[in-house]
């Protein structure tokens, strides 16, 4: 009988904030559209940039503020030396396109994880998240600070991000934008829960994780893992990807997604090139954390302990 209230008690809480987003869906008065984009890069840079503007300028069309852009938006090359000695610095050309479109058609745009060239280090490259405003200016740059290192000799599966990306050092302040305060990651960064803890201290009201997932860890952990970030920092997480064959080597997993701080999924993209617009509603935020208020249980005093039993 006790497991029974409680599955009726978990229905009914589910059913109750699932009808608060339908209802909010309605008024738009506190609420912001947002366009995520998902594409298939390739090594040639221009056709990229022809994706990223098409994407855009139908997301400002639907009347998005911020369109949001996966990992390896400028070129998802297949060597060690293209994908460094593609590289530009953040003043090169392929910034400079990006940073005029977002002029042009007065949007924001998450560039997510785009090849940064490091004069200091001609071997290796940041991967960094660029937030540039509608009136084309950098507003933020987040350097990917947990890199992907996969070698299975089992499987026979060697991706190695450090072999070419030097790690970033520092977690960014979340950056206030038409849709709220936006904490920014990359990819791999969604599997360590104490970057998304850390920038919901810090404010964000919206994570974002733009990424070129593989295939094979796609379809196992990628919903999950986007669903318990929203769930625990009560966020929207907003997750852009790479999706389809790039070349021999690589093929990304795709379903591009929106999850709300419920951990709804409330748009998601499907096969291909293409994008999904979807509300963020700060009454909605509001509302889960007055309702759950994890902040308020935090045991901080207790947390910094846990060095000594690991």
């Amino acid at each position: 009988m006790l497991g029974t209230r409680k599955l009726i008690v978990s229905f009914n809480l589910s059913f109750y904030y699932r009808n608060l987003f339908k209802r909010s869906m309605v008024t738009m008065s506190s609420s912001r559209l947002v366009a995520i984009c998902q594409m298939t890069s390739v090594s040639d840079k221009e056709k990229n940039f022809q994706i990223v503007r098409d994407l855009t300028r139908e997301a400002k069309q639907k009347n998005a503020s911020i369109a949001f852009f996966p990992e390896a938006c400028d070129y998802l090359a297949d060597n060690k030396q293209d994908i460094v000695g593609m590289a530009e610095n953040l003043e090169g050309n392929i910034v400079k396109k990006y940073k005029q479109l977002a002029s042009e058609e007065k949007i924001w745009l998450s560039l997510g994880g785009i090849h940064e060239a490091i004069d200091k280090y001609p071997d290796k490259v940041y991967n960094a998240h660029v937030l540039i405003n509608d009136k084309g200016e950098i507003v933020s740059v987040y350097r990917k600070i947990h890199l992907f290192d996969m070698d299975n000799k089992q499987t026979g599966v060697r991706l190695m991000e450090s072999d070419y990306a030097m790690k970033g050092s520092n977690i960014e302040r979340p950056t206030l934008s038409p849709v709220g305060e936006i904490g920014l990651g990359i990819c791999y960064d969604m599997r360590f829960p104490e970057l998304a803890l850390c920038l919901r201290k810090m404010g964000a009201k919206i994570l974002t994780y733009p990424s070129a997932f593989t295939f094979e860890t796609g379809a196992n952990h990628w919903e999950v893992m986007l669903r318990a970030r929203a769930i625990e920092t009560q966020c929207y997480v907003i997750a852009a990807a790479q999706t389809g064959r790039h070349n021999k080597k690589r093929v990304s997993w795709g379903h591009s997604m929106i999850v709300d701080p419920w951990g709804t999924v409330i748009a998601q993209c499907s096969q291909g090139i293409g994008l999904q617009i979807a509300s963020i509603d700060f009454d909605f935020i509001n509302r889960v954390r007055a309702d759950m208020p994890l902040e308020d249980h935090r045991r901080t005093d207790i947390y910094p302990k846990m060095e000594s039993y690991c």
